[in-house]
């Protein structure tokens, strides 16, 4: 048994060097997307399936209300939440909808679409990515193993080079949680520049 954890612990530490060694700079990036976005007036959304939901409710939670210091809530929405929503569109289209049809009623030039697919084959999720861009959203993919076909679709993917799906999952939350703080201060330094300056409405 304690063979097993210790090969787990080995094992996830080192797939998430890989990833933070290879996406360090993305992340600075997708930071400043999302800085950007707010301080415009607009939004970040975040969709994926199971564990990926999860995530993506955690993600908005941190950006709505507080993660690490104390500042203005910040918009962020999870599109895994309203089970009216994705109940009845799965019923009366397809499972593939639930997640454009919310992009295409709530989402704007100028937003940010984070979509999480450990396989990046997810079809909901790559249909997503296509709503999103069909409407000038910029796209991140948070994906694993060859980064499967959002990889190709999204304007930026962060690939997590593992085909187990836990270690995935794991390495997308050190993603997070390491630089939620970098997300969250660029965002609340420029829209409190904004709001010093007056152009806040």
């Amino acid at each position: 048994m304690d063979k097993i954890i210790e090969k787990a612990l080995r094992e996830s530490i080192k797939v998430k060097e890989e990833f933070i060694k290879e996406n360090g700079r993305n992340l600075v990036l997708f930071a400043e997307k999302i800085a950007q976005a707010f301080t415009a007036d607009r939004k970040l959304m975040i969709c994926g399936n199971g564990g990926s939901a999860a995530d993506a409710q955690h993600i908005a939670a941190e950006f709505v209300n507080r993660f690490m210091l104390e500042r203005p809530p910040l918009p962020a929405i999870a599109l895994t939440t309203d089970t009216s929503v994705i109940t009845s569109i799965g019923n009366d289209y397809s499972f593939d909808d639930i997640f454009s049809k919310q992009i295409k009623a709530l989402g704007m030039e100028g937003d940010v679409l984070l979509a999480i697919s450990t396989s990046g084959n997810s079809a909901n999720v790559i249909s997503a990515v296509k709503a999103a861009r069909g409407v000038g959203i910029y796209t991140v993919a948070f994906t694993g193993g060859d980064g499967g076909r959002v990889r190709s679709l999204a304007d930026m993917a962060l690939v997590v080079k593992s085909n187990t799906t836990a270690r995935i999952q794991e390495a997308h939350g050190l993603a997070v949680t390491s630089s939620a703080s970098l997300w969250i201060t660029s965002s609340s330094r420029m829209v409190s520049k904004r709001i010093s300056q007056g152009i806040d409405h």
